[in-house]
């Protein structure tokens, strides 16, 4: 699933046949932040009045992903790669694949580390080989760690879980490595999950009613239970997110962070370089609020192996936490412990990042795929312009190792619609999400 952040005008979405855009009544109220002014006080009311989309493409609008740029699907054959409708490439050399085709069949194929392939045995492969247990789901996420684990929600709410597990990261309730993937149930009322998110060695998963629970490793408070013991199942993490409406989540290596309904952010877990972006570099064993020097909404956040990335609903980029690399994007190497504006000179609408590469990379209003940091061995300081069309191709090329930074998922036809996020102040809406389906 391909996300591209939350944005009130209409201008930041892409013209696409097929799709409508629907406006709100004139009598819906906005939120009473400065930076979110009422739609119907806006000069221009055509940008100001999008509020939903909710439509598909009529016609069959091609494959839009070149896979040849991730070496391990030229493996593949031409048909089998054409039938490709999610994948995810992953592991420490991203030598290791899962990916779904056109009919809800899932496959898996590479080095098959900690079992983290799911077919079984801990045999490589060098062709695909079938996940009987995932076939016909629907897939809507996927994340893998470092060990590798891996974690699958499907669109009916499921959780699965395989590979790596000496931490508990399965959340099974035991340490044995899964083999093939294994439904989890979160909590005694079988909550339904919507995202999943996964740390080195710890996983965190968000519920339909906005809702955080994780479990694994602890060492360093990334569990958010208030200590640094290990939590074998999914655990609700309570104080103090236990009246706020989560809407997102991201897991860097030992470290997880939250977006609330109202665009607050929440980070907990290890914070050696500041990678939650607290003004510190001490460890929080519970959620602690990041705090902006200005008022903000945040929409996407993103992490990579250790720094921060976050993006406002206006377009504005921040990050914060470990800079070695200029993976911050701020002109020099200085680690930072609190958000700082990185300077782009035009509205991004996508930021990417992963917990396994000091890569750092964005997409603008206009399509333009800056990237930045550790890229290929070469270090770059501030956003630099590429020739490429999504953030996807930044990690393929110049990430090392050449991951996914998340599921990619393409296909003939695509349906657009928008997520809203409840007002800062008041239940008025802020910002959306444009999401691509098949």
């Amino acid at each position: 699933m391909a996300f591209i952040p939350p944005h009130r005008y209409s201008g930041l979405l892409p013209s696409l046949p097929g799709v409508r855009y629907h406006h709100p009544s004139r009598g819906r109220r906005g939120c009473k932040r400065p930076s979110c002014p009422r739609p119907d006080k806006q000069e221009d009311t055509h940008k100001s009045s999008l509020y939903a989309v909710a439509t598909t493409y009529e016609k069959p609008i091609g494959k839009m992903v070149d896979f040849g740029k991730w070496p391990s699907f030229t493996l593949l054959s031409p048909q089998e790669v054409e039938s490709i409708r999610q994948a995810c490439v992953f592991g420490t050399c991203a030598n290791e694949v899962i990916y779904t085709t056109d009919d809800d069949e899932v496959y898996a194929f590479g080095q098959n580390c900690s079992n983290c392939l799911g077919t079984g045995d801990n045999q490589s492969s060098m062709t695909p080989r079938r996940l009987d247990a995932l076939c016909g789901k629907k897939i809507t996420g996927i994340s893998y760690g470092s060990g590798p684990h891996v974690l699958v929600c499907t669109d009916d709410g499921k959780l699965y879980a395989w590979g790596h597990n000496g931490y508990n990261q399965l959340g099974n309730g035991n340490t044995v490595q899964g083999t093939v993937p294994v439904r989890i149930s979160v909590d005694a009322m079988k909550k339904r999950v919507t995202q999943v998110a996964c740390g080195s060695h710890h996983s965190m998963v968000l519920t339909t009613d906005g809702e955080v629970y994780t479990w694994g490793y602890n060492n360093c408070g990334q569990i958010g239970s208030g200590t640094t013991t290990n939590q074998p199942v999914p655990r609700r993490v309570s104080t103090p997110l236990h009246n706020k409406v989560i809407v997102s989540i991201a897991a860097g290596p030992t470290c997880s962070m939250a977006i609330t309904d109202y665009g607050q952010v929440f980070g907990w877990g290890y914070n050696g370089t500041g990678q939650l972006g607290v003004g510190g570099t001490g460890n929080q064993l519970i959620p602690c609020k990041v705090v902006f020097v200005q008022p903000v909404c945040i929409v996407q956040i993103v992490c990579g192996y250790s720094h921060t990335m976050a993006l406002t609903d206006q377009g504005y980029l921040y990050s914060w936490g470990a800079n070695s690399n200029g993976q911050l994007g701020i002109g020099n190497k200085s680690n930072q412990l609190s958000p700082i504006k990185v300077e782009t000179h035009e509205r991004i609408v996508e930021i990417a990042a992963c917990h396994s590469s000091h890569t750092s990379a964005a997409k603008s209003q206009r399509g333009q795929v800056y990237m930045w940091g550790l890229c290929r061995g070469q270090i770059i300081l501030s956003p630099h312009l590429t020739n490429f069309t999504c953030t996807d191709d930044v990690f393929a090329c110049f990430s090392n190792p050449p991951v996914m930074w998340r599921q990619l998922s393409i296909g003939r036809s695509y349906m657009a619609t928008l997520r809203h996020y409840r007002g800062c102040r008041t239940r008025g809406i802020i910002g959306y999400s444009f999401v691509l389906r098949t």
